[in-house]
């Protein structure tokens, strides 16, 4: 239950972000180029709009499988060897995320003291800078979840794509595509 509402949450808050930034973009553009004038706050709002959308997306691919990996070695291995380099990895993840979010913590807090805001927002920078504590725990949620599927035996491994298995049903699909195509046109 408590990973569906984060699963939607997090696809909505992607799907917002990134119509959010396309749109400020093109209206800063069509601004600029159309009318030769601009939104001043348009760039760093597009700057840190991104970067949300970079954290929440980091978090999600651990979910969905879409980072690059190379798992050449960890395929070839034992399904129990793979389960125990694999909880390594994660475990490993885990301290990367705690590491970078007691760092980011400490520098909220410091931001959030001395009272600063955004250059070209009426923002306080902690409130726009707190993606990295957010997306810190977001991560580390994903590698615990990892981590327990490994544990329980439901997963030996990252969630990864197998790209040249995914190339080779493409061009099949593709070439059943092309022949009925081509039937048709007969």
């Amino acid at each position: 239950m408590f990973s569906r509402i984060i699963n939607s949450l997090e696809e909505g808050i992607i799907a917002i972000l990134l119509a959010s930034m396309t749109l400020l973009v093109f209206v800063e553009v069509t601004a600029r180029f159309g009318f030769n004038t601009g939104v001043m706050w348009a760039q760093e709002l597009t700057l840190h709009l991104s970067c949300w959308m970079v954290m929440f997306g980091a978090s999600y691919g651990i979910k969905i499988g879409s980072h690059i990996g190379v798992d050449a070695l960890v395929r070839i291995l034992k399904p129990k060897t793979r389960r125990i380099v694999t909880g390594i990895a994660v475990i490993a993840g885990l301290a990367y995320c705690t590491l970078i979010g007691m760092g980011a913590w400490v520098y909220l807090e410091k931001v959030y003291s001395i009272g600063i805001e955004l250059e070209d927002m009426a923002i306080p920078k902690w409130v726009a800078h707190s993606i990295l504590l957010i997306g810190m725990i977001l991560i580390a949620w994903r590698l615990l979840v990892l981590l327990w599927e490994i544990i329980t035996g439901k997963a030996d491994g990252f969630k990864m794509i197998d790209e040249a298995k995914e190339s080779m049903r493409l061009a099949e699909e593709t070439k059943k595509i092309m022949a009925a195509q081509e039937g048709d046109s007969a």
